[in-house]
């Protein structure tokens, strides 16, 4: 493929550009450069790599930051952008092999999730020492400090997601940890809520408390519930992850146990799993029909861009560095990945359908339909092309409960041959990778606000530039924003992607002053019953935020926010995994 001289690629915004050059970019690195590097270190072929270069150049596929910042740079950074860590047992020498792991993986540049639900309870005697155990939530606090030395250090930002599960005797003490806003602050911290539990709280029953089978107390269901909900109502903390649906829905629940998440919680993991991301450009492939004023979105252009970066993405997992021995292994036996989308607001409402209206939703769905169709079919191709990926199981893998979404001869297809992924969906959120597309709408998030104003350091000092949805300044298409939405529709748009997602979702659920708290609660009960694998909202009017403002305030800094949760997001400021930027209410997780 050919480009004529006058071919522009790349970000159009002064201020896009310049925050890709910073971002992804090495020294004296142009835009053009940095993703044919790409190409060339990712394709097969020199077909392959032509291709690439189109799709790349022109951003119908933004790679990860993590992948665009260290394929092909010879950079001594990893590739992914998401990990969990290895099993924390129950004693002092897992705890300090597991920080000091965390520490080599973060140094890297990957974002860690945690489970603790293995340390046990504050109190309990240690019998081979005579002491009494300080509990999970004091042994976090060492990963706490490890991660606050990585951002100290000058690498990128730590990233950490601790987990413990609704059972654990020191669940209270958990719940309750970051609430003092000094506690824990390089931590995202999440619940693993089980069916059971769930059912004790609807159906009013007691629940039981325990550590290896050992009840330690039976508690109030709906108490508990209560205060879980009214930390997230009023702190953001802690997110929510429904662990049985993680399990039960996950492709290799065979031979997997998913007890915690990355960071932002779009990748339920195993132990020392990893996840590579990247999210298909929706507005790309918004077009305008010939001899007419009417835009359409191109599901044939689409659906012939996603084997091509199935198969540049699949070459990423040979190409990259790995923080440790264990996370190489892991990735290459499954080969997962995550491929989602981004500028989804932006490029339905283009087309005339507002975003949670009937209309939006159906387009939502054959959108996410073709993405796991194309994806899978161009998997099995690729497992028949180079083998499937070494963990396959010929009687186990193919009765996944994800796979009734897809088509009955791909299934059949998938039977016969395999795929080379075991995974290969994902809706990750795309903060600073969708500024640098020209400030496209996030993930499947609507816009924040239309207009922003950002304060940008030059070299004749501070200069204030305007940055307008990409929807808005492109087409003239005044999108509903997010605090305009009611919760019922952020949720809608949720659950229309979960069936199509075989890992998780990234999505925030605005919350307005009107919803009570009873109705907050409700917004949880849901997401579980609609087939959620985690929720996460994001309450304006919370203990926990400073106030967010559109274009009247240019000085506004970040603050903290901790939302989580997989099926939802994470924002935060330095030290901690994930941010929800105030100016332009983009969220930046990698």
């Amino acid at each position: 493929m050919t480009f004529g001289p006058n071919t522009t690629f790349g970000p159009q915004l002064p201020f896009a550009d310049a925050l890709h050059g910073q971002k992804y970019r090495g020294p004296n690195e142009s835009f053009v450069e940095s993703q044919d590097r790409l190409a060339a270190t990712l394709s097969d072929n020199e077909e392959h790599r032509q291709v690439l270069k189109d799709i790349l150049r022109n951003q119908r596929f933004l790679a990860a930051g993590r992948v665009q910042s260290a394929i092909g740079s010879g950079r001594d950074v990893t590739a992914f952008n998401c990990f969990v860590s290895s099993t924390i047992e129950d004693s002092s020498e897992s705890i300090m092999r597991v920080a000091t792991e965390a520490f080599e993986t973060m140094r890297q540049g990957g974002g860690i999730g945690y489970d603790f639900s293995k340390i046990r309870p504050k109190g309990d005697r240690i019998v081979s020492q005579d002491s009494i155990a300080s509990g999970p939530v004091s042994f976090m606090e060492i990963f706490n400090a490890v991660c606050g030395t990585v951002a100290s250090a000058g690498h990128r930002r730590g990233a950490q997601m601790g987990v413990l599960r609704v059972d654990h005797p020191d669940i209270e003490e958990f719940l309750r940890a970051k609430q003092d806003q000094t506690s824990l602050t390089n931590f995202n911290v999440s619940i693993g809520v089980t069916d059971e539990f769930m059912d004790c709280v609807v159906d009013g029953k007691p629940f039981e408390l325990k550590f290896n089978d050992k009840v330690y107390k039976r508690i109030d269901a709906g108490a508990l519930w209560d205060e879980i909900m009214r930390g997230t109502y009023d702190w953001a903390e802690p997110g929510v992850l429904f662990l049985d649906r993680i399990n039960q829905e996950n492709n290799l629940h065979y031979m997997e146990d998913i007890s915690a998440t990355n960071p932002c919680g779009e990748q339920p993991l195993p132990p020392n799993g990893a996840c590579l991301l990247g999210s298909f450009n929706l507005v790309k492939y918004v077009n305008r029909r010939p001899n007419s004023p009417d835009l359409y979105f191109n599901y044939e252009a689409f659906k012939y861009d996603i084997p091509h970066v199935v198969r540049m993405m699949d070459n990423v997992i040979d190409n990259t560095n790995y923080p440790l021995p264990a996370q190489e292994a892991e990735a290459k036996a499954k080969r997962r990945m995550g491929l989602g989308i981004t500028g989804l607001a932006n490029a339905i409402e283009t087309i005339g359908y507002p975003y949670g209206s009937t209309e939006f939703i159906l387009v939502t769905k054959k959108i996410m339909q073709t993405l796991a169709e194309t994806a899978y079919q161009t998997s099995v191709a690729l497992a028949i092309e180079k083998g499937a990926f070494p963990a396959y199981d010929p009687l186990e893998y193919p009765m996944s409960n994800y796979f009734e979404v897809l088509s009955p001869s791909l299934i059949e297809d998938i039977a016969k041959h395999g795929t080379r992924n075991s995974h290969l969906i994902s809706i990750a959120p795309t903060g600073t990778v969708s500024i640098c597309a020209d400030n496209i709408s996030s993930g499947i998030e609507p816009p924040f606000s239309l207009t922003v104003y950002r304060i940008v350091q030059g070299p004749e000092g501070p200069t204030t530039q305007t940055l307008k949805d990409y929807a808005y300044a492109r087409w003239g298409v005044e999108g509903r924003t997010a605090n305009e939405l009611s919760v019922d529709d952020h949720l809608n748009v949720l659950l229309a992607c979960v069936p199509y997602v075989d890992s998780a979702v990234s999505k925030t659920l605005n919350v307005g002053d009107e919803v009570s708290f009873n109705d907050f609660k409700q917004i949880y009960i849901k997401a579980w019953r609609g087939g959620a694998k985690g929720c996460t909202t994001f309450r304006a009017a919370g203990k926990r935020f400073g106030i967010l403002t559109e274009s009247s305030d240019d000085s506004t800094q970040r603050r903290d926010t901790g939302a989580h949760g997989p099926d939802g997001d994470t924002k935060d400021s330095e030290g901690t995994a994930c941010f929800y930027d105030p100016q332009t209410g983009k969220k930046e997780c990698e």
